[in-house]
This record gives structure tokens, C-alpha cells and sequence, in this order.
């Protein structure tokens, strides 16, 4: 970094390109109008363009990031998705392209570990050694794993959705809200992929992933758990509050009260931050560790919709997804 370069800018730096994880899927202020997302008529299990096998294959061209991963400068009027990113994108038409110096991509399919990405850093600390500093949501879920691998298509609000979608019954389906939706728009029969996001950093539950650093700590290992979750209008269903911020310390660090865990043990593996602000050509420069769980849970719907009613994290509303990335040399192997 450039010593004309003022001190505030490194962590300033941070703050704007991890807001693409918590952003809204729309630039500008926060939507107030319910999410729009693919209708709940359950979309086949087998469909006609699976991104798995529609990209990443023969013939991708392989652009640079000018600059390099040391390179990145705040996007005008963006999300600091970094300058080496936007060279990438801006690279000669002709195909597919993929940015070429950044470390390992994410959202992926956990069930498949390849992955042929040259970058490394270490796996960071597990959870329960450092805070959490962020709980948001994503609908539909980010990943693809064996318990959510319906696809729901490409957009905002596109990924994939719970195997258990189809089946769930009329009761199931109602909505407890009259219409209104609950979180900003999630109705039962959604998926939702939560993420509970922790930071080495000394630092508390606050709103945005701006809250995952501080002055005295710019530059953060970060960690995040995810649990996709069907939402359905069951009382008996999982309780969203169990998941919630812990109002005491646990073992010395900012924690939530639980992780799911009846839904198999967590895929890790390195990554980066997700949302809509990237895809292959426009890569994120930010280095994640990631503990995602194999198996979708059943979330009652009002137990989210009061968490979005007040919260530390200042969430009230589903993010948008990152499309899924499939290009071996975006993906680091899952050892």
C-alpha cells in the first residue's frame, strides 16, 4: 500500500468489498418491496442448462487482473469489489473469461472436491475461537450440496433449493403472515442459506460485515458457518432463536447461542465472499474459510420473521446469491 495512501484506507478498504455479502441484490438503499425470487412451483430436480455442466469447460480463456491481488482500490459508486476485478471484466470479448490471480471463489458444490486454484492461506481458527460478528441470509441457497440441489435458476435470487421442497403440504405451505410475507418477502416453501460469519478480530454482532473489523484489526480471518434451511410454516420446526447472537460471552468470544448440528458434519474448505457484486470474470480478493453443512434443516418461517424484527446484525430482509462456481481453476480442492 502506497505510504500517500491514509491509514483509514486499509480498513475502509475491507468494509466496502465485504458489503458485497450482505448488500441487497439491487444497488442503492435497502429494498422496503418483498423479495422477488423464483415462484415455489418446485422446479425440476434435472434442468435444461445445470451450470454444473454449462460452464468452466474446454476452451475458457483466462484473463488477467492487472495489478495483481494487491491492487484493489474502492469501486466508484460500488461495492470495493477491487480495481484488478473490474480490469478483469473489462478484458476483449471473446467467450467465456475467467479472472486470473485470485485465490479460490465461492459459492461451490460441496459434494464435488476438485478444484485446481493455485492460492493458498490458512484455514482459519475454528468458530468457537473467534467472534462472531455477523449473522445475514441468502435466498435461494449459494451452494449446491447433497440436501439442496434442486435448481432454482440463474438471477438474484436464483441457486438452489431443499430436495424436501416438493413434498411439503398444504399446511406447510401456508402462510402465517396473510400474504405479507415474512422478512421482506420469504413465504414457506423457501430456501434460505444462512450465514453466521465470525472474525479474529475483538468485535462484537453489529450490521454489515463492516462490523467484522476495526482500527485496531484491518485485516481480519474470517470464517463463516452456513446451514440452508426449507422454511415452512410449522411450529415444531427448527426455532430460529436457538441460532441467534448469545446476549453473554461463550468461552471468552462473541458467539451464537448454537450451530445446527443433526445436519452432517461440515464441508470446509477455502474460499471467498459471495453476493451478487461477483461471478467468474469479476472475482473477490477476499480470503473466507468455509464450514458448510451436507443437509437442508426445516425452519419454522415466524420464528426468522421475529428474528428480522430486531436483531444485532440489522437484518430484516433475504440477500442475493452469487451464481455457482464451477471452473476448476477458480476452486481450490476440499482435502
Amino acid at each position: 500500500m502506497s505510504s500517500s495512501v491514509p491509514r483509514a484506507a486499509p480498513r475502509l478498504l475491507f468494509i466496502a468489498a465485504l458489503a458485497a455479502l450482505s448488500a441487497p441484490s439491487s444497488a442503492g438503499a435497502r429494498a422496503a418491496e418483498p423479495v422477488m425470487r423464483p415462484p415455489v412451483a418446485r422446479p425440476s430436480p434435472a434442468p435444461a442448462q445445470d451450470p454444473a455442466t454449462a460452464e468452466g469447460g474446454a476452451g475458457v480463456t483466462v484473463i488477467a487482473a492487472a495489478g495483481g491481488h494487491g491492487a484493489e482500490k474502492p469501486a466508484a459508486g460500488g461495492h470495493g469489489a477491487g480495481q484488478g476485478a473490474h480490469d478483469a471484466a473489462a478484458a476483449p470479448a471473446g467467450g467465456p473469461r475467467l479472472c486470473q490471480g485470485f485465490g479460490p471463489q465461492t459459492p461451490r458444490d460441496i459434494a464435488v472436491g476438485w478444484g485446481r486454484n493455485t492460492r493458498r492461506f490458512n484455514m482459519a481458527p475454528p468458530s468457537t475461537a473467534m467472534n462472531l460478528c455477523n449473522i445475514h441470509f441468502h435466498t435461494q441457497a449459494e451452494h449446491k450440496g447433497p440436501g439442496f440441489n434442486i435448481y432454482a435458476g440463474t438471477g438474484a435470487h436464483g441457486g438452489w433449493q431443499c430436495n424436501a421442497t416438493p413434498t411439503l403440504t398444504a399446511a406447510e405451505l401456508r402462510d402465517p403472515t396473510d400474504g405479507k410475507g415474512a422478512c421482506g418477502g420469504l413465504m414457506p416453501g423457501d430456501t434460505v442459506e444462512v450465514h453466521w460469519v465470525h472474525s479474529s478480530c475483538d468485535v462484537a454482532p453489529g450490521a454489515g460485515l463492516g462490523s467484522c473489523s476495526n482500527d485496531a484489526c484491518v485485516n481480519p480471518q474470517l470464517r463463516v458457518e452456513s446451514q440452508v434451511f426449507l422454511v415452512v410454516n410449522d411450529p415444531s420446526a427448527m426455532d430460529f432463536a436457538d441460532f441467534s447472537e448469545s446476549p453473554k460471552m461463550i468461552g471468552g468470544f462473541q458467539q451464537p447461542k448454537a450451530l445446527p448440528s443433526s445436519t452432517g458434519e461440515p464441508v470446509e474448505f477455502l474460499g471467498s465472499t459471495t453476493g451478487t457484486s461477483y461471478d467468474n470474470q469479476i472475482c473477490s480478493p477476499y480470503q473466507v474459510t468455509w464450514s458448510v453443512r451436507p443437509q437442508c434443516a426445516r425452519l419454522d418461517i415466524s420464528s426468522l420473521h421475529r428474528w428480522c424484527e430486531g436483531n444485532s446484525s440489522r437484518e430484516d430482509h433475504a440477500h442475493g446469491v452469487r451464481q455457482l462456481v464451477t471452473a476448476p481453476e477458480l476452486l481450490a480442492p476440499i482435502e
